[in-house]
């Protein structure tokens, strides 16, 4: 165990048992412990003026040796060698940034203050909006009920394992999402970089639908909810309130004031011509959206300290508030037609490829590994944690959220169509954000305590966003600090304050009147496929080459028994098959995008699919690169990128050892 000195005691002045002073630190006497390292490892006491400080670290992410600098010695995980680079001060210009970095990995990692910290982060980045429209949506249209057994073995041979390979691999290497790869595969250190452009995509668009909902936060503070009725400057001669007491008919044209406030007033789609005419910036979202960055710079700024303690607050108040609307949403008359729709079982369906497809796509996203954040959270938990436990807890209370998150959007939808006297099929026409914002809007406009209702709604979406915008953002934090320590491992605060500013100014596009367009383009093309791709080669990285007999060692080192063959075949084969059948899915058949009455021209899906390739391209580019700088002849050029550069270190007693 390291620490700094402040005394002045000699090293000649050392006994045995006494700590000793070397290079600036004090090394306390282990003897007896690092007899038990292996011979590649040891420390004799003829060694200790070379380079024992730098083979024992207080930190969880110790110095560990790397590639020689300067192309000298041979790698001997902590040889005279490649420790004498950390210690000595006379090393050359080309070493100093590594025996910068490796000097700051002495300090000690953040970790989080309580284990339910770390678990309602991990809750509150998978239970996002996705599962509030997207589950219910998607679980009537392929079949109610039934659509419940593929999305369950989809979620226990896919997404579960996925989940927990993802826990395991942040926790035990202690890294974030590019530096990890030198512990794993180098060659692969690519699919970090683009992790980081797809959650900078994603800050880009995701946050613009909370500055959405909170302007329909702020409009809820009225006696009179402002889409309830036709006699606002926006409305258009369309526009039909079937709810009024007068009797009115409903035609082909007639338009709900519920969507017209929502396209003419916060949208104000009707003054862009598409994607070839976006027109102008949306003040009024602009300032929402500011606001909502603001929020989240002074979360995470921090780190893991302050965003643990926000997440008490924004993963825990959607639950109360979605009882309270589940409660009410089945007292309402009609409820009970909704649910019916919802959970009827159409068992012909099973015999749909789409639907399988769907439900695979469905606990994918909805678990969201691939986008970092797994990566970097579980790098802030203690070493001996137990991440199977975490994996399994975590992701069964997202898929319960999403199946009750079901009842609360179909007893109102049950509701709607009892009101309207129609079918709950032609109520449940919206899909995405505009079943949230047009239909169910409008169910609570005409509720008793109207406003109570609406303003706690339109107050939880932002809640269910903004821990998901933490995560996504600590992703990209996490994943650049530990790649970078020697710039911005002090700076952690400007670091954050740039990132929240390009994301900002990210955003601008998708604040246009014709925002909603573009905001469409990015959800359908910018993350979907490049996570596929991402997640699939980390499962192939990680299980072929790394190995899936490494990768169990390591589980084992920190829970006390390794994985079951159930989780090694789903990794090895089960889980890449998954992810492949469902980008192929994918890539075979590219959705035809419309919204509203706009269709999206064919050249979108070219521009959709560049802005896809544009994060993935990454991965390809690192591998030339890596193959190019490495010496020696291919194969060998090959077999070192494919070898872990750097040991990770692992607790033993007080200190912590290179695992070899």
């Amino acid at each position: 165990e390291t620490e700094p000195l402040t005394s002045k005691k000699d090293a000649s002045d050392c006994s045995k048992g006494e700590d000793c002073k070397e290079n600036g630190l004090v090394v306390r006497n282990p003897k007896s412990a690092l007899r038990l390292v292996e011979d590649g490892n040891k420390v004799h006491p003829s060694q200790r003026d070379k380079g024992e400080a730098a083979q024992i670290s207080n930190g969880y992410s110790g110095v560990q040796s790397s590639a020689p600098c300067n192309g000298e010695g041979e790698d001997a995980q902590g040889t005279a060698p490649a420790a004498t680079t950390t210690t000595t001060t006379t090393t050359s210009t080309t070493c100093g940034a590594e025996a910068q970095q490796q000097l700051m990995e002495l300090e000690d990692r953040e970790t989080w203050s309580k284990k339910i910290d770390f678990l309602l982060s991990v809750i509150g980045y998978a239970v996002d909006l996705g599962n509030v429209w997207r589950f219910p949506y998607i679980c009537y249209q392929n079949g109610g009920g039934a659509f419940l057994i593929p999305y369950t073995i989809m979620a226990l041979f896919g997404g579960i394992p996925l989940f927990y390979m993802e826990l395991a691999l942040g926790q035990y290497h202690r890294n974030g999402c590019i530096s990890i790869w030198r512990k794993i595969c180098p060659i692969f250190k690519g699919i970090g970089f683009a992790i980081c452009i797809i959650d900078l995509y994603v800050a880009s668009y995701y946050n613009t639908i909370m500055a959405w909902a909170f302007y329909y936060l702020i409009s809820s503070f009225t006696a009179e909810l402002p889409w309830t009725s036709c006699t606002n400057p926006w409305n258009t001669g369309n526009c039909t309130n079937y709810f009024s007491k007068d009797n009115v008919s409903w035609s082909l044209h007639s338009i709900s004031p519920a969507e017209e406030f929502y396209t003419r007033q916060v949208l104000q789609v009707h003054r862009s011509n598409g994607l070839e005419d976006l027109g102008g910036i949306s003040w009024q979202l602009t300032l929402c959206l500011l606001l909502i960055f603001t929020i989240v710079y002074f979360s995470i700024w921090k780190g893991v300290k302050t965003s643990g303690k926000v997440v008490w607050v924004t993963a825990t108040f959607p639950y109360i508030i979605l009882f309270i609307l589940l409660v009410r949403g089945a007292t309402l008359p009609g409820a009970w037609r909704g649910v019916l729709y919802y959970l009827k079982p159409d068992w012909q369906k099973l015999l749909a490829t789409e639907v399988w497809v769907d439900a695979a796509a469905q606990i994918f996203f909805s678990l969201g590994p691939g986008f970092g954040v797994l990566l970097a959270y579980s790098s802030y938990n203690k070493f001996h944690n137990n991440c199977y436990q975490d994996a399994l807890v975590t992701s069964t209370v997202n898929c319960l959220t999403s199946f009750v998150s079901g009842f609360v959007i179909f007893t109102v939808l049950g509701y709607m169509a009892e009101m309207r006297n129609e079918d709950v099929s032609e109520v449940a026409k919206d899909t995405g954000p505009s079943l949230l914002f047009i239909t169910y809007a409008e169910a609570i406009a005409n509720m008793p305590a109207s406003t109570f209702f609406a303003i706690i709604f339109f107050l939880m979406l932002p809640t269910l966003g903004l821990d998901s915008t933490f995560a996504g953002l600590e992703g990209v934090i996490t994943g650049v600090l530990d790649e970078f320590p020697h710039v911005w491992g002090k700076r952690r605060e400007l670091f954050v304050l740039g990132l929240t500013i390009v994301c900002f100014l990210g955003s601008l596009a998708t604040l246009t009147f014709g925002g909603a367009y573009v905001v469409k383009l990015f959800e359908e093309y910018a993350t979907g496929p490049a996570v596929l791709t991402v997640v699939f080669l980390e499962a192939v990285a990680v299980s072929w080459f790394y190995g899936i007999t490494q990768f169990c060692n390591d589980v084992k080192e920190m829970l006390g028994s390794a994985p079951g063959w159930y989780w090694r075949v789903c990794w090895v084969a089960i889980s890449p098959l998954f992810l492949l059948f469902v980008t192929c899915s994918f890539l075979s058949s590219p959705p035809e995008l419309r919204l509203f009455d706009y269709d999206y021209p064919y050249w979108t899906t070219v521009v959709g699919y560049c802005i896809g390739t544009s994060s993935i391209i990454f991965i390809p580019i690192y591998m030339v690169y890596r193959l190019v700088i490495t010496p020696g002849t291919l194969k060998e050029r090959i077999l070192k990128s494919i070898t872990p550069e750097t040991a990770t270190e692992i607790p033993f007693g007080d200190i912590r050892m290179n695992a070899v």
